[in-house]
């Protein structure tokens, strides 16, 4: 096989991974140092059990950036990025090339217009964290959240 087929199939191999055990999200934490009160924090996960963990080991090291670190409530093993800028120039190109086949694509889509927006510096003020939130909420509806978008809106500096 020649060596571009080997390499796309690896790409669209880890797509397929992260539809399955992937997950992209946008979590706010309470800054009173911030301007606007609230700091904003993409993020992107792959969980796979800890003697399973061959692609995500894989993952580190094809996307050349996050860590592993070890998740203790559910005993697994996580892949993660959290830097804007890793997200920007390594993790959503691949997502742009090598796109999700299932519903999560929507969440990436989301989650791809927020990183841009805070590229931007969006998140820097409060028109632009309230449309970012407003995008945020809409992503991983059964997920867990801390705060409620209304708890976010109303303490918005």
């Amino acid at each position: 096989m020649p060596a571009l087929s080997r390499k796309r199939n690896v790409y669209d191999y880890i797509s397929g991974y992260v539809d399955g055990e992937g997950c992209f999200s946008v979590s706010f934490s309470r800054r009173k140092k911030f301007l606007v009160g609230w700091e904003t924090k993409p993020s992107f996960s792959v969980s796979q059990n800890e003697d399973r963990a061959e692609i995500l080991r894989a993952m580190k090291r094809i996307f050349k950036c996050g860590f592993l670190r070890r998740d203790f409530s559910d005993k697994t093993l996580k892949y993660e990025v959290r830097s804007l800028d890793d997200l920007i120039s390594k993790i959503i190109p691949h997502f742009d090339a090598h796109p999700l086949l299932s519903s999560k694509q929507k969440d990436y889509r989301f989650f791809r217009e927020i990183c841009c927006a805070m590229r931007r510096g969006e998140h820097r003020n409060k028109q632009g964290l309230s449309r970012i939130l407003r995008i945020a909420f809409r992503m991983n509806p059964s997920g867990k959240r801390r705060y409620t978008q209304k708890e976010i809106f109303d303490t918005l500096r």
